[in-house]
């Protein structure tokens, strides 16, 4: 397993855990799979798994709740599979802390293309923790933006002197809009460099993280253009 990306799949149907675990498998991963939250969780912080795929609906702890479990501890990169595309459990998920999300029934090939994007962003393939700063870009420098400092060489933030925790995601998120202040980046376009999507993607994976950003760095200081995408305020 040392070797390998080690997957925790949490999933309460026993059809859709075995079958996408021997997927998962043959594709080159290792699979823990557990059938609900409780049992997840205590998987997770026994393996610390390189990435974590959580079903929305699971019993005893519910994945959305699972996945804020997993954001207070640790980065590690979470996807979450709902049975509905327009369900409102997406945006939970979503704000709870996880970082894309697929819709069932879903491809095999498509959730393994999801899976490797997401590690490929994060630039790792070991699961973090809060005192990691992996997975964005460096492009080198302390970029000011008012009371807002982003070291791109640390990957560290900080607002009025105070170090802001950002997920990866939210960090690269930041990077892409520091790197081009006052420059309206459109959501196709985040979703591409941000998420490494070559292919249309639910822009209310950016419009959630965009907030969850705002609230750690400043509600007023990326704007929204309407009709167009976001910018961050020089």
């Amino acid at each position: 397993m040392a070797d390998q990306t080690h997957v925790l799949f949490v999933e309460d149907d026993d059809v859709i855990r075995e079958a996408t675990q021997l997927a998962l498998e043959r594709d080159g991963f290792a699979v823990t799979a557990m059938p609900d939250g409780l049992s997840g969780l205590e998987s997770f912080r026994a393996d610390r798994p390189d990435i974590a795929l959580l079903d929305v609906m699971l019993p005893g702890l519910d994945g959305v709740s699972l996945c804020r479990r997993i954001r207070d501890e640790s980065t590690v990169p979470v996807i979450m599979l709902s049975a509905r595309a327009d369900s409102i459990d997406v945006v939970l998920g979503l704000e709870a802390g996880a970082d894309d999300y697929v819709t069932k029934p879903f491809d095999g090939a498509v959730l393994v293309a999801r899976i490797r994007a997401v590690l490929r962003r994060f630039g790792h393939a070991g699961g973090g923790d809060r005192t990691e700063g992996a997975g964005a870009a460096e492009t080198g420098g302390v970029l000011t933006f008012g009371d807002l400092e982003v070291d791109t060489d640390g990957m560290e933030v900080l607002r009025a002197g105070r170090p802001v925790g950002l997920t990866p995601t939210e960090m690269r998120l930041l990077l892409e809009f520091s790197s081009a202040p006052g420059t309206v980046l459109s959501r196709d376009k985040l979703l591409e460099r941000v998420w490494d999507y070559g292919w249309g993607g639910d822009t209310r994976v950016v419009d959630v993280h965009v907030q969850r950003l705002r609230t750690k760095i400043g509600q007023d200081r990326i704007e929204t253009v309407r009709g167009f995408g976001y910018k961050l305020k020089a």
